[in-house]
């Protein structure tokens, strides 16, 4: 494979192959917005989805995480299709306990956001409430074994930077909620 001079990146095709691909595999940011107030709701308990689905919008505009996001979600549907080769594919299709690339992948998105995140996603990982669940029962032909990280560790790093707008709110250092 050659590389092409032609090539551009488009940080705006991008952010919009993100956002389609999750809405394609079945999340909503509502959905991710939920896992936030999970996580989030002894600690704020005046905190709204609104604030919590703005909040998700911010960490899925970081380049990191639509990278993340998007090869995540090609290695799960080239695991649906068979595509890998052995035994990677057994591995992916089967969300194979040991495995532990998936989560690796999904804590690239974490280390963005700082280390309340990481026990964060540990914890919904842990627990996999919500739409986290639905991605994680393996009932229907859809492989979701980095997806299920990746939107865990989207809602953690929301709940990270909630965690950190509020300091910054009681220590009077209020910026812009998104930055």
């Amino acid at each position: 494979m050659t590389k092409s001079s032609s090539y551009s990146l488009n940080s705006a095709k991008i952010a919009e192959a993100t956002k389609e691909w999750l809405t394609k595999r079945g999340v909503k940011t509502s959905q991710i917005a939920e896992l936030v107030i999970f996580l989030q709701k002894d600690y704020f308990p005046d905190l709204t989805m609104e604030e919590c689905e703005m909040y998700v919008e911010a960490v899925l505009t970081k380049r990191e995480v639509q990278n993340a996001v998007l090869t995540g979600i090609q290695l799960d549907i080239l695991a649906e299709q068979g595509m890998l080769l052995s035994p990677l594919q057994e591995m992916i299709e089967n969300d194979e306990g040991l495995y532990g690339c998936d989560e690796i992948l999904a804590l690239s998105i974490v280390n963005v956001y700082g280390s309340i995140g990481f026990t964060n996603f540990g914890y919904v990982d842990k627990l996999k409430p919500g739409i986290l669940k639905k991605l994680n029962d393996k009932e229907d032909a859809e492989c979701h074994t980095f997806l299920d990280d990746i939107v865990g560790a989207i809602a953690a790093a929301a709940s990270s930077r909630i965690a950190h707008r509020k300091q910054a709110e009681r220590e009077g250092r209020v910026g812009p909620p998104i930055d």
